[in-house]
């Protein structure tokens, strides 16, 4: 996370990185697997950097359909839906004239009567949380309210499959479907109310535990262009995380790597007569950038940095890198994804191909 803002929440930004990817780890075809997909990152708009947290959970920011509705639960059970909670309406317009006001009164009666069956399907379930990804009709919503059920209705359905993905939840479409087996679990829930220029905001913190199948990064500071580049810090770093976890290969960072291959490189070159060893000194000095560029914005004279680097490498340190102050030292805390180095310089190399493509084409017409 070095060089972005997410560097200055120092060693609690790199904690929740590891512990985010940690609680979404999974098995596949027997291998370690991690899904960056299943780290979410949210805007928490108040407090400081330093402030930010991880969720084993969701965060949901939506706001409550009844004020009534229970402000915290402990652990219980969750159901997921994608069917409304309402009469269902007809497609056609009918008009139906009544004569008789016992039957309007029996007409109203039917109504609430199968509203009245599918709140109490929902309470025999035994779920104390409950979602759906459409509309809740008012009676049904209070009903359940006095049971001390939680409902939030209206969600988006990506939303909804979250939420099962979470809790371990199977979302179902038809109420006759509820059984034991569809249900998930939640450890916690808490509505934390944050007052803000926008008004009323209403955070919906679900937690599931440590067999959540999704994690969140609750992050702390403003809700504005200081947050999104702290969230891409992030995200930069929980990718190089997960791979590194994944493949069991880390590389000593800081530039590194870098110098040593360049070194190498080098050294190969004085076996090359041909023009080949032009092109692997081009190379080699290429590799030299990343060191050079961590110095220079550490405030330290780029060429100074390198030849400091030079020396400790040809002395037999290959753990010799850059250290905070822009200094060569030997680096005993930065480390780095194999794989993503490997996949910079793959792809520096197929740019530089590309570029040198381009150029041969426009020599050929004389441009």
């Amino acid at each position: 996370m070095s060089g972005t803002s997410a560097e200055a929440g120092g060693d609690l930004m790199a904690d929740l990185v590891v512990t985010a990817a940690q609680l979404v780890a999974g098995e596949r075809d027997g291998n370690l697997h991690i899904r960056t997909e299943d780290v979410r990152m949210s805007k928490r708009g108040s407090g400081s950097i330093g402030d930010s947290r991880i969720i084993a959970g969701l965060i949901i920011e939506k706001k409550l359909e009844l004020d009534r509705l229970p402000k915290s639960l402990d652990a219980g059970k969750v159901l997921v839906l994608s069917c409304p909670f309402e009469i269902e309406s007809t497609i056609r317009d009918v008009e139906i004239e009544v004569e008789d006001p016992e039957k309007w009164v029996s007409f109203m009666d039917a109504e609430e009567e199968k509203l009245q069956f599918k709140a109490q399907q929902i309470i025999s379930s035994g779920a104390s949380l409950v979602f759906t990804a459409q509309g809740v009709e008012a009676r049904i919503l209070h009903t359940l309210a006095d049971a001390g059920i939680f409902v939030l209705g209206g969600l988006e359905r990506a939303g909804a499959e979250d939420i099962a993905l979470a809790t371990g939840a199977q979302m179902i479409d038809h109420l006759d479907d509820i059984s034991q087996d569809i249900l998930g679990d939640f450890s916690e829930l808490k509505i934390e109310i944050l007052e803000g220029a926008e008004g009323r905001r209403e955070r919906i913190h679900l937690l599931v535990g440590l067999q959540t199948g999704i994690a969140t990064i609750d992050v702390g500071g403003g809700d504005g262009v200081a947050s999104e580049e702290v969230i891409r810090g992030l995200y930069d770093a929980l990718c190089s995380v997960t791979s590194a976890m994944e493949t069991g290969e880390v590389l000593t960072g800081a530039g590194s790597l870098h110098m040593a291959a360049s070194l190498a490189i080098k050294e190969a070159a004085e076996n090359h007569p041909g023009r080949e060893r032009l092109a692997m000194e081009a190379f080699a000095r290429a590799l030299e950038s990343i060191p050079a560029t961590l110095g220079e914005n550490a405030g330290v004279n780029r060429l100074d940095c390198l030849l400091e680097l030079r020396a400790l490498h040809r002395a037999g340190n290959s753990e010799a890198g850059v250290l905070r102050d822009g200094k060569a030292g030997t680096i005993t805390e930065a480390l780095a994804s194999a794989e993503t180095i490997s996949h910079a310089i793959e792809a520096a190399c197929e740019t530089t191909c590309g570029l040198l493509r381009v150029d041969q084409v426009i020599s050929a017409r004389g441009d």
